[in-house]
């Protein structure tokens, strides 16, 4: 009898432990909040370039046939004029901005390639909603249509920048990094 006392006193010790670890981690932890808040600080502190990133509030959700293209989707950053004087940069300078061409590229590609993989037509008569959904889907090719135009205008800044570059006397270092 006594063997099932000390037993029972052990599960009870071992249960008040058991809650108090839990209390003492609950106390000592981060906040989800807390740790968001971190997060964006240290991103601020980065001074990265901003990318937008596209939900499903920024597409319009509109009924029509035939919409005007979106104004803010796929658009690329501004990142202001690009000075292809030839000596006006420095070799970093050049670099720097034919990386920043090349990753707006690399973006815009990603953009696509997201579209494209999210596009999926439907048997209208199958579904309830299977009209508008194609309807959806249409836009989505105008936008990938867009995108893919606006690709093609940055490859040609991209490769103009390369020109001016090799114009100004840069090494292949420099202009296809």
């Amino acid at each position: 009898m006594t063997n099932l006392k000390v037993e029972a006193i052990m599960r009870r010790v071992s249960l008040l432990m058991l809650i108090v670890v839990a209390l003492c981690c609950a106390a000592f932890g981060q906040s989800l909040g807390d740790v968001a808040r971190q997060t964006r600080q240290k991103e601020k502190s980065k001074n990265k370039a901003a990318k937008k990133v596209v939900t499903n509030e920024d597409i319009p959700e509109s009924q029509d046939v035939n919409p005007a293209p979106p104004e803010t989707v796929g658009k690329p950053e501004s990142t202001g004029p690009v000075t292809t004087h030839s000596g006006a940069q420095s070799a970093d300078q050049w670099k720097s901005t034919i990386l920043a061409q090349k990753t707006r590229i690399a973006n815009l590609q990603t953009q696509i390639d997201k579209l494209n993989g999210s596009i999926h037509f439907v048997e209208a008569n199958a579904y309830v909603n299977g009209a508008q959904y194609n309807q959806y889907q249409v836009k989505k090719q105008q936008q990938v249509a867009n995108l893919q135009t606006q690709l093609s205008e940055q490859k040609q800044k991209l490769s103009d920048m390369q020109d001016s570059a090799k114009k100004a006397g840069m090494g292949s270092a420099v202009y296809d990094p």
